[in-house]
């Protein structure tokens, strides 16, 4: 099965593993894990499947899979029911309590956590640095992003991650798809990916995205007047049941948050920073501009390639092998 890949940072092309977060065949260390596995072991003791246990609870049954695998933790009132259903009297309860749900995720495997968020957000708000979001990028920018972190140039390898990616744009490039407000920095903009080439035509895939009802596409630039800018690129997903999850990176991992103060603060400098960024139809002319200077720089460097070819042709016309060099003579004139 393809993974589904990351935002565009090289530290995204790392192999997902989560033999260590599973008990089938040994231990695990992570407290979410075990009250998943006490919740599985409940309620098949009382010989339910996943879809009996979901219509009780009023949920998709893939819920339940990431409830029971220590993916998603549940709220009180569903721990609550589920204890009760599954006649666990209190002990679901109490482990329920025992478990810090506020803690960061930082494992392997954390990549695969944001999408499958990602694949449940009914909203999503980007504050993006240096890169363009992995849900903005045309298909040749992905290729140039996985490229640079492909050590071993293999070309199936590329084309997997780039058909992940564009697999992920799907729900949101529609005209009824979840809501997306996106603040570019004009350092993702201007950062060259690929080439003027590449970057002419992901500027134009932003003018096209950009028209989409449901997205909305604003750019913070240099001079931005932003009390405050958050050191790093942030993700906030509304879900559909109004929990919201932050989504951080640092240089190896991903970092996970549902608190209610990180939510809050991070909720909070996502409006600071979009009173003080471009109007719409200022980013939509900032990005036109920057398309055009990169296709301008696009036809520049082939010209070079011409005129550096032309002048290559030139020079082995005037090169006798086996033999020094001779001066051409001169023609009389007539």
């Amino acid at each position: 099965m393809t993974t589904k890949s990351g935002c565009g940072d090289p530290q995204h092309l790392r192999g997902i593993g989560m033999s260590h977060r599973r008990l089938e065949n040994g231990l695990t260390s992570s407290p979410a894990v075990m009250f998943g596995e006490a919740l599985r072991f409940a309620r098949e003791q009382a010989g339910l499947k996943q879809e009996d246990l979901a219509k009780l609870l009023h949920c998709h049954r893939t819920v339940i899979t990431r409830y029971e695998g220590g993916k998603r933790p549940m709220d009180r009132d569903t721990v609550e029911k589920a204890d009760e259903l599954l006649a666990m009297g209190g002990l679901l309860v109490r482990l329920w309590e025992r478990v810090d749900w506020h803690a960061d995720v930082e494992h392997p495997d954390w990549f695969q956590k944001y999408v499958e968020l990602e694949e449940e957000a009914v909203g999503v708000r980007v504050l993006q640095y240096m890169r363009i979001n992995g849900l903005l990028q045309c298909e040749e920018y992905a290729y140039e992003i996985f490229r640079l972190g492909d050590a071993r140039n293999n070309p199936q390898w590329l084309s997997e991650r780039v058909a992940a990616r564009l697999s992920r744009q799907d729900r949101f490039l529609t005209d009824d798809g979840p809501s997306m407000i996106v603040i570019l920095h004009e350092s993702a903009i201007r950062t060259v990916i690929g080439g003027p080439g590449v970057m002419a035509r992901q500027m134009e895939h932003l003018l096209s995205v950009g028209e989409r009802t449901n997205v909305v596409i604003q750019v913070a630039p240099f001079a931005s007047r932003a009390r405050k800018l958050p050191s790093t690129s942030v993700i906030l997903l509304e879900m559909a049941d109004g929990k919201e999850w932050v989504y951080s990176e640092s240089l190896y991992r991903g970092h996970f948050s549902d608190a209610p103060t990180v939510v809050q603060e991070s909720r909070r400098d996502f409006d600071l920073v979009r009173g003080a960024v471009l109007s719409m139809d200022d980013s939509h002319a900032l990005i036109a501009e920057a398309m055009e200077d990169y296709r301008y720089a696009e036809r520049r460097a082939e010209r070079g390639v011409v005129a550096e070819e032309q002048l290559q042709r030139r020079q082995r016309g005037r090169v006798h092998r086996g033999s020094p060099r001779i001066p051409s003579r001169r023609r009389p004139r007539a």
